[in-house]
């Protein structure tokens, strides 16, 4: 009997439908035999957790079983982790040493991921390196022209972060070039900017929280980084809550899972209670319906709707500052303490006014992104990513004018 067209269709759409809503399963992909093959050689044992590619958050792992809260959703063997043990246990422990002033635990991971990626082939680590990824989208390695065009204080804090990342290269190259009799090729070409750039972002971006004894062949700067294969492609969620840490017993990075999650969709991890400027800095994604999202007031458009006549304008900015108020969040702003109700009035008109003010210059900066992504193909990603942040920003700010309407509305 064949099947009618109907059902076919049906059957096709049902079928496209589980792929928007539990992603395409990749295990059957040549880099994730390997990654699981080089873990289960490691003492991992096997999980429900399958890399896939997700409709709305990219790669991630979905769980080929129902998990429920107070599940251990991972559980990964310290002999899979990388840490400053590993590094010093590595032929590169000798120069660290030796090597004064010390080098910082972040530089000697990042030296390890420069120099584990040049050996290719020959690196232990090789099946791990394939599966990072190529390139970030952190503020540092993004174009001047998409920098230009994130909220303050986010601009701001990119710069920073550009600078940090140059002036750790720059303090860096002398121990780079102590490493030479190790390499054939020349120091200066296999740590060069754009590998430690790429390293930073590595480590930034997906290492784990782990405390290691302070050590005097480091510096004093904390030792808490570890990179967790597979562990790793876990994404976030603000909606989640999961308890992780390293089980002394066990000598395992455990994962256990406080939600419940339904089979085959994707299981996530959170980062922590951040907003969408904290995930784009650090991790260089959003989230869209963030809960935590809030967006920022900088003190310079602050003083411009401060009242002209406001003889304490100066005073009041300097309070600001001394309590760490400067770029005032918005939600704090609208739903925060109570103030004199003679005051109320010109506080809700100011705010009212501030936040029109933001709705105009995030919508002027969409507009501009959106020709800039006609205009320049190669910015696209970029683009599109300070646009998903845009996008939130004008949610929130849209949702505030409704309510500061509202409130106006019932004062007068």
């Amino acid at each position: 009997m064949k099947k009618s067209r109907g059902r076919t269709s049906r059957k096709r759409r049902r079928k496209r439908l589980q792929k928007f809503m539990y992603g395409v399963n990749c295990s059957h992909k040549l880099e994730y035999i390997k990654l699981k093959k080089w873990l289960k050689d490691r003492g991992f044992g096997d999980s429900s957790l399958r890399p896939a590619q997700f409709w709305g958050t990219g790669r991630g792992l979905m769980t080929t079983k129902a998990l429920q809260a107070g599940e251990l959703v991972i559980s990964l063997p310290e002999k899979c982790l990388v840490t400053t043990t590993t590094v010093l246990n590595s032929c590169l422990g000798e120069y660290i040493m030796k090597w004064k002033p010390p080098v910082s635990p972040l530089i000697a991971l990042c030296t390890f991921l420069i120099a584990e990626k040049h050996a290719g082939e020959r690196s232990l680590w090789k099946p791990y390196l394939d599966v990072l990824p190529k390139t970030y989208s952190c503020p540092v390695c993004l174009e001047q022209d998409v920098v230009q065009l994130l909220p303050e204080p986010l601009r701001k804090q990119a710069q920073e972060q550009r600078t940090a990342v140059h002036e750790l290269y720059m303090s860096s190259k002398a121990f780079f070039s102590s490493l030479q009799s190790l390499f054939a090729e020349n120091t200066a070409t296999i740590f060069n900017y754009s590998a430690l750039e790429w390293a930073w972002c590595t480590i930034n971006t997906r290492t784990i929280y782990m405390k290691h004894s302070q050590r005097e062949c480091f510096s004093l700067e904390p030792d808490v980084y570890a990179l967790a294969p597979y562990l790793d492609l876990l994404n976030h969620s603000p909606n989640v809550q999961v308890k992780a840490a390293f089980n002394e017993q066990s000598r395992n990075y455990e994962i256990q899972t406080n939600s419940q999650c339904k089979k085959h969709e994707e299981v996530f991890i959170c980062y922590g209670p951040h907003d969408n400027q904290r995930l784009l800095l650090e991790y260089g994604f959003v989230a869209v319906d963030n809960p935590h999202s809030s967006v920022y007031v900088s003190s310079d458009t602050l003083l411009k709707y401060f009242p002209p006549l406001d003889k304490q304008k100066n005073a009041k900015l300097s309070i600001l500052k001394d309590h760490d108020l400067l770029d005032t969040c918005w939600r704090r702003a609208l739903l925060g303490d109570v103030i004199s109700a003679r005051n109320e009035q010109q506080a809700l008109n100011i705010t009212t006014k501030i936040c029109h003010f933001l709705i105009e210059e995030t919508q002027h900066v969409l507009l501009q992104i959106s020709q800039m992504k006609r205009d320049k193909e190669n910015l696209k990603e970029q683009l599109t990513l300070v646009e998903a942040l845009r996008l939130e920003d004008l949610k929130i700010l849209q949702k505030s004018a409704e309510i500061l309407c509202n409130l106006n509305v019932t004062t007068i």
